[in-house]
């Protein structure tokens, strides 16, 4: 597979402007856990999408991927921001403006057999978006087969039903399904994480060629970095709700800034034995913090090797912080966004940079090449 070429927005409205969207879940059960400021899953996000153009957003479990991608399509309501549509913003549109705009934004899921109705045939499932919308009167079996061609599946397969498919066959048909509205966007979460290595090339080059076809924009959700190299134009590393890094494509990996997406690239797969035992990795310290109790300064200090590095250094002020030194900004202050040129932007009190950047940070940049 071959990497996109890069999309540019020529310097018009982009095809998605999201504008410090927020999302705090309060459920009775963790309201009083946490302090009474709810599951914090999506904090003052931002970022823009040109037609065309894949923008692949990568973290944890727990990060916010998902909830970011379902307040896109609002699917789930947002606390707070703006989300602009093709020069609209959509975030005050009543339930029935909302059906205008989901013509022309459209999900993809990660479970492609848990997201079709088994009781339906391949066909009334390709359908079913059109009858919904009211399009297609008098020509809807002609679209359905010619979507259906569109995404490799034979004419004889719309009177089958979904478990006589493949896992590959079954993900087809979901792009069908969302192919059948021509929408100019497409949501995808972990499109491809439940496929085959063989089947997973397959789907990735099938929508690159949709995309193409009809400038589609894509938001690719993944975790998978290897995955999200070969497909994005620009990438945004997700942390407990907030972008921590955002950049095009090859600069963020070969330049990270933040040490959470050091340690990410340090994790990727390389291809060869003697790579993968040679190599460093970047440890990250416990699990991903809790969304109900943010840590305080900057989220990711208590996991943080750039961190603990620096507080090595006599120079820097520290302070106590879960039973060990850390540096006082990263536990008392929120960091600023750090902007390397060419959108590359990061928030961390202290970056890595080309010229200086740590010892570890360069093994573990050096490690992760390999799997490009």
């Amino acid at each position: 597979m071959k990497p996109p070429a890069d999309a540019r927005s020529g310097g018009g409205e982009p095809l998605l402007r999201v504008e410090g969207l927020s999302k705090t879940f309060h459920d009775r059960r963790l309201f009083s856990r946490a302090g009474g400021a709810g599951v914090r899953a999506v904090d003052s996000v931002s970022f823009s999408l040109a037609a065309g153009e894949t923008l692949g957003v990568v973290g944890e479990t727990g990060s916010g991927k998902s909830t970011l991608g379902r307040l896109v399509l609002r699917l789930v309501e947002p606390s707070a921001g703006r989300i602009r549509f093709n020069g609209e913003d959509i975030t005050a549109l009543s339930q029935r403006q909302l059906r205008r705009m989901r013509q022309q934004v459209q999900m993809i899921f990660q479970d492609p057999y848990g997201s079709l109705d088994p009781r339906m045939s391949v066909g009334a499932i390709v359908a079913e978006p059109m009858i919904v919308h009211g399009l297609w009167h008098g020509g809807r079996d002609d679209r359905v087969l010619e979507v259906m061609r569109q995404v490799g599946l034979q004419a004889e397969h719309r009177n089958r039903y979904p478990h006589e498919f493949s896992g590959g066959q079954r993900q087809r048909i979901g792009i069908a399904r969302a192919m059948a509205l021509q929408p100019k966007l497409l949501v995808l979460d972990e499109p491809v994480s439940a496929l085959d290595v063989s089947i997973q090339a397959q789907i990735i080059n099938l929508l690159r060629e949709l995309q193409q076809q009809a400038d589609l924009g894509f938001l690719f959700i993944a975790h998978d970095l290897a995955v999200v190299r070969h497909v994005s134009n620009r990438v945004a590393v997700m942390y407990l709700g907030e972008i921590v890094e955002i950049g095009p494509r090859d600069a963020l990996y070969s330049s990270p800034m933040h040490p959470y997406t050091v340690s990410l690239l340090s994790a990727v797969p390389v291809p060869t034995v003697d790579r993968e035992r040679g190599r460093d990795r970047v440890v990250l310290h416990g699990e991903i913090g809790s969304a109900t109790n943010l840590p305080s300064g900057c989220r990711f200090h208590p996991r943080c090797y750039k961190a603990r590095l620096k507080a090595e250094n006599p120079d820097v002020e520290t302070v106590e912080s879960q039973g060990e030194r850390l540096p006082a900004a990263c536990v008392l202050h929120q960091p600023r966004p750090v902007d390397a040129g060419d959108g590359h932007v990061a928030i961390c009190h202290f970056p890595e940079r080309g010229g200086d950047r740590s010892e570890v940070a360069v093994r573990a940049v050096e490690s992760s090449r390999g799997a490009g």
